[in-house]
């Protein structure tokens, strides 16, 4: 993660901690993770069943390779189509909300979101694809 990145994450934080007032209660933030959680799911699912940009095609997922390379190469998404300007603004809203009070939550416990995201980032370098999730 570069500088400008961490210095983004560190902002939100910063701003966060500034103008929480209303729902700083460790259970407010909690249920507010949940809520733009399921808005997420809301925006991404009428994304296919109202606007129809989106489509999702969902299958078994091939599992049977004989190595971890060409298992990834044939993992798919279900998703087919391309999100449109109107869907992608309506889930960068959602998305936006959802990290607010992911760091929100951060401030709340007394760590540092960007460090988190940072020692993630190198965990998942540092083990590759064999730390799969």
């Amino acid at each position: 993660m570069g500088n400008n990145e961490a210095r983004l994450i560190t902002e939100l934080q910063e701003q966060a901690a500034e103008v929480l007032v209303r729902h700083r209660s460790i259970l407010d933030i909690m249920t507010k993770l949940d809520e733009y959680n399921a808005r997420i799911n809301r925006a991404i699912a009428k994304s296919v069943t109202f606007c129809g940009c989106i489509e999702i095609n969902a299958k078994k997922q091939d599992f049977n390779s004989t190595s971890l390379n060409d298992m990834l190469g044939k993992m798919d998404s279900h998703i087919v189509g391309e999100i449109c300007p109107n869907c992608k603004e309506i889930l960068e809203q959602e998305i936006g909300a959802y990290m607010f009070f992911l760091a929100s939550l951060a401030n709340t416990l007394d760590f540092d979101l960007s460090g988190t995201i940072a020692k993630e980032l190198d965990r998942t370098k540092t083990l590759g694809i064999y730390g799969m999730k």
